[in-house]
């Protein structure tokens, strides 16, 4: 038996710009804990995260006149929730440094991966990473930024978004392997 799905995501997204508030009430739910986990995976503060994923709701809908499905509304949602808290961690000084004016010079050098890796290892060592190192392997590795996005969100240029991703994977495996 078919059931009828009366409210598709894009029904919805019509209806909320419309200002109709039962449809925006439904998106909201819908995509608030993705939104949630996000922010606090870059935040790393729940209270900070909250108040980041309501701003970007009420940013969200005052602009969905400009939202023309370029994209699924959220990735659209999820690039507003991901530059509010950039934004939180630049106004808090917590910046990537760049890496240019250093001596220090990447190799090709792999670092050796272990075959099975726990996976509540890996999260308390991304936990334990300096902000920026953080803000780097969240942006590249959980939230599936390039290092041109990377740098594009950050100011920064490709290079330093490599670089700074390349030093936050090597702190992150010494990390974990002190765990």
């Amino acid at each position: 038996m078919e059931t009828d799905i009366r409210f598709t995501h894009q029904a919805l997204v019509e209806q909320s710009k419309t200002g109709h508030r039962s449809s925006q009430y439904q998106l909201y739910s819908l995509y608030v804990d993705a939104m949630y986990n996000t922010s606090l995976r870059m935040l790393g503060n729940k209270e900070d995260a909250e108040d980041i994923v309501q701003d970007s709701f009420v940013d969200a809908f005052k602009n969905l006149a400009s939202f023309k499905y370029d994209s699924s509304f959220g990735a659209w949602l999820k690039r507003i929730v991901i530059n509010k808290s950039i934004n939180y961690l630049k106004a808090k000084r917590i910046a990537v440094v760049s890496m240019d004016d250093h001596e220090y010079h990447l190799t090709d050098e792999t670092v050796e991966e272990t075959e099975a890796v726990d996976i509540k290892k890996v999260k308390k060592g991304i936990e334990a990473l300096p902000a920026g190192y953080k803000q780097i392997i969240n942006l590249y590795l959980i939230e599936g930024y390039d290092h041109y996005e990377i740098g594009e969100v950050l100011g920064v240029s490709v290079s330093t978004s490599k670089s700074q991703y390349h030093r936050a994977k090597k702190k992150l495996v010494e990390i974990i392997n002190g765990l």
